[in-house]
């Protein structure tokens, strides 16, 4: 059968029409999708007790979230079992995007830490964005007679058993760093886990334990009025927050700790959903409100991609690895 040249051209038009119609009606769902989300209030929980940086940080962006989605935003404390609670709710939430989780640096380390975890780390959430970061001083009551590493020396020498420190809950950074400062100086110490930052700054404040590695952001008060004094930060070098007080490395123990937070999805929330709330997050660390509590607190702004999240997160569980291994610290749950 012969056909003419119009004929054929007018066939092939049908056939790229046919094989465009999926894709566009592909392109055309997600676009739907993005554009219909959120229906209904969005959650973001903070896997912490409330005062602490990452729940600082987590309800400051959803303020600017609320005016960019349209939705009320609200912030859920679910606190205990060292994060994992609040972040097995959201895993096993239903992934429409209406639950989200703000996650730090224990998220990263329960991967290796805790020995039978109710959720895959890797396959059960999905990153969405990076948020802040924060530097941690080590820091003790003004009672225990510390000021220095070599105090600590000599106070754990003399009476180790009743040399403590606090940390915002078991695989913490505040935690691991305890334990890798103790295992470098070849010490032993009690450690005493509290669920969030809040309620262990407080029973350093009463004196109750003996330090404690902590947010700069919210030490730093408490350390220029006198009712804290800073053994050292856990930075590389001296901190542009605090230039004043020495490194821990500087008194001769390689310490450096932080608190890094982001947010996460359950694992198949759609791609649409996730690329605007990553897009928002972003926009919402460039307010003017958000950078300015920043700027004050001493947090570091974090940013950009799913997928540089992703990337980091990886790091992270291997960088943890190896502190729990060396330590030779496990939790059951």
């Amino acid at each position: 059968m012969t056909i003419s040249r119009r004929q054929w051209l007018h066939q092939a038009a049908q056939w790229n029409l046919a094989l465009a119609a999926p894709a566009y009606a592909l392109t055309s769902s997600l676009v739907q999708a993005q554009q219909a989300w959120p229906s209904k209030s969005v959650k973001l929980v903070v896997p912490f007790t409330p005062g602490g940086t990452t729940d600082f940080v987590t309800r400051l962006v959803a303020i600017e979230l609320a005016k960019a989605l349209g939705q009320s935003v609200v912030v859920e404390n679910k606190a205990g079992g060292g994060t994992v609670i609040g972040v097995d709710a959201v895993a096993k939430s239903a992934a429409d995007g209406s639950s989200f989780v703000t996650v730090a640096n224990s998220f990263a380390a329960n991967q290796t830490l805790v020995k039978k975890l109710p959720y895959d780390t890797l396959k059960d959430l999905r990153p969405v964005a990076l948020m802040g970061m924060s530097e941690h001083v080590l820091a003790t009551h003004p009672s225990s007679g510390i000021k220095k590493l070599s105090d600590l020396k000599s106070m754990t020498a003399s009476a180790s058993d009743k040399v403590s420190y606090a940390s915002f809950g078991n695989g913490t950074s505040a935690h691991l760093s305890g334990a890798a400062m103790a295992q470098q100086m070849g010490m032993n110490w009690v450690h005493v886990p509290y669920k969030g930052q809040a309620p262990a700054l407080a029973d350093l404040l009463g004196g109750q334990v003996t330090m404690m590695f902590g947010n700069w952001p919210e030490f730093r008060s408490h350390i220029q009025s006198g009712k804290l004094i800073a053994i050292g930060m856990a930075t590389a070098k001296r901190s542009v927050y605090a230039p004043d007080i020495s490194t821990l490395a500087e008194q001769g123990v390689n310490i450096e700790s932080n608190s890094w937070n982001g947010l996460l999805a359950p694992a198949n929330t759609p791609d649409a959903v996730i690329e605007r709330m990553n897009a928002e997050v972003n926009k919402a660390l460039l307010a003017p409100a958000v950078l300015e509590a920043f700027q004050k607190g001493g947090i570091a702004s974090l940013s950009g991609t799913p997928e540089k999240f992703a990337q980091f997160l990886k790091s992270e569980i291997e960088k943890y690895a190896q502190v729990v291994r060396k330590a030779n610290i496990t939790l059951e749950t």
